[in-house]
């Protein structure tokens, strides 16, 4: 743990951190995407039921993720601040925390499996699919939870490769199972969806067991001695202080895509496939954006605690150019090879049809939306999440629910895929004026105390 972030070329040092980001998430993107492959192979039903699926794993993962951002924030401003005794306390009682958070969230999930679906629009042929994958993937959540929140302390850290590296072997384990388990080869059984929730959960499992040895042995980031009530209380305080409102800012955009995929079950089973397959292909297309914005947490939160102003805004300014210029390049990408794509996860023009429609619009406010990431990803590290949360209800909740809504009854899917982008592209806007003006008022605090110490 001798990485400090509050020196040196700020540049490079963002650089450092992005490139195993990149790495670790597409290697998790790349199984998402070949659990879509495997999954279409089986069927138009059973893709989308998968794609039922989508919004309550991403909203459990986005819990996690939640947790994550919180302990990234108080960790690293604790090595801003220097206090290491600090760090190995949140980092211990981080663990307790998801474990806690697993244990109700598994409870609540396996009893609401058919409601919850029939909510969202599921019919009865495609509900059996859902229940096969739900019930295997509830059990396995911890293994989903627990890494999440141990890799955000090893990064915390300044160290974002370690992670990365467990990310992908994960990511392989999960890739190598999915042939043998959903298709039965090589003499395994063919479990189809559940085989692709099984092999999710084992590869999870082995995170599991790697991030908690390098938590340990390789970082020291974990308390020798078992933390008391007390102890534990005030650390979850902290922790849920920005973790609770970063979990909650999370889980908008899955619960917000959950109520989308029910305004496309309206339009048949290949409008909610093509919505998902394309998602995903989304999900590897933002890859550079979306680690950009996780490396922006250590950075921004030990120079934040470190009262290093400057260099925080002198980040932003550079991740806002990025996400721009990478939001350009993808929708030219995507533009043009939109149909190619999605032909290789699902043979059904229906569905490539859907899936065309948003890769040809959307990408066109990637670049706002990267904005709109990098600036979530550094208010949560300033420890500040309700600017977060309020950019992200106005985004899902305020634009894109309203939008999509009024865009189905006109044009169907095409008019839900115009609301995504005029969404991003709103949003993102505001967004960079708020963090901007946030700055400038910080460093005009940091100034006064200054003076007031001088004189």
């Amino acid at each position: 743990m001798k990485r400090k972030l509050t020196e040196g070329p700020v540049g490079p040092q963002l650089v450092k951190l992005t490139l195993p980001m990149v790495w670790g998430l597409f290697a998790l993107i790349a199984f998402n995407l070949v659990d879509t492959y495997f999954v279409g192979q089986l069927g138009t039903a059973q893709l989308a039921a998968m794609s039922f699926t989508f919004p309550v794993v991403m909203t459990l993962g986005n819990l996690a993720f939640g947790l994550g951002i919180g302990t990234t924030s108080v960790i690293a401003r604790a090595i801003g601040e220097g206090d290491m005794l600090r760090v190995q306390r949140f980092t211990t009682n981080s663990l307790t925390l998801a474990l806690t958070a697993v244990f109700l969230f598994a409870s609540v999930g396996l009893f609401t499996i058919d409601p919850l679906f029939r909510a969202l629009g599921a019919g009865p042929d495609i509900l059996p699919f859902i229940r096969e994958y739900m019930q295997i993937w509830y059990f396995g959540i911890v293994f989903l939870v627990v890494p999440m929140v141990g890799n955000s302390a090893i990064r915390a850290a300044g160290n974002t490769l370690t992670p990365s590296i467990i990310m992908t072997v994960a990511a392989g384990t999960n890739i190598v199972l999915d042939p043998l388990l959903i298709n039965g080869a090589l003499g395994f059984p063919r479990l189809e969806l559940q085989g692709a929730a099984l092999a999710t959960v084992i590869a999870r499992a082995i995170s599991l067991v790697a991030a908690l040895l390098v938590l340990r042995f390789k970082e020291n980031l974990l308390s020798s001695q078992i933390p008391d009530l007390e102890e534990t209380l005030w650390c979850w305080r902290d922790i849920l202080i920005v973790g609770l409102p970063a979990a909650a800012a999370s889980m908008i955009t899955p619960i917000s895509i959950g109520v989308v995929t029910s305004l496309l079950a309206i339009h048949g089973a290949a409008a909610v496939a093509g919505f998902g397959l394309a998602s995903r292909v989304e999900s590897l297309a933002l890859i550079a954006i979306l680690a950009l914005a996780a490396s922006m947490g250590p950075f921004v939160g030990q120079n934040w605690g470190g009262q290093q102003i400057g260099r925080v805004r002198q980040a932003l300014s550079q991740g806002y150019r990025f996400s721009l210029l990478w939001g350009v390049f993808m929708a030219v990408v995507l533009g043009l090879g939109a149909r190619s794509l999605a032909a290789l996860f699902n043979s059904d023009l229906s569905v490539i049809a859907i899936a065309s429609q948003y890769l040809w619009l959307v990408p066109i406010s990637y670049g706002t939306l990267g904005i709109l990431q990098v600036t979530n990803s550094a208010f949560n590290a300033m420890g500040k999440p309700i600017p977060s949360i309020i950019i992200t209800a106005t985004h899902m909740v305020g634009f894109y629910l309203r939008l999509a809504y009024i865009g189905g009854r006109i044009a169907g899917p095409l008019g839900i895929f115009a609301a995504a982008a005029i969404a991003n592209l709103a949003v993102g806007l505001g967004a960079y004026a708020w963090s901007r003006r946030t700055c400038l008022q910080q460093m005009k605090v940091a100034s006064a105390k200054a003076e007031a110490l001088g004189s």
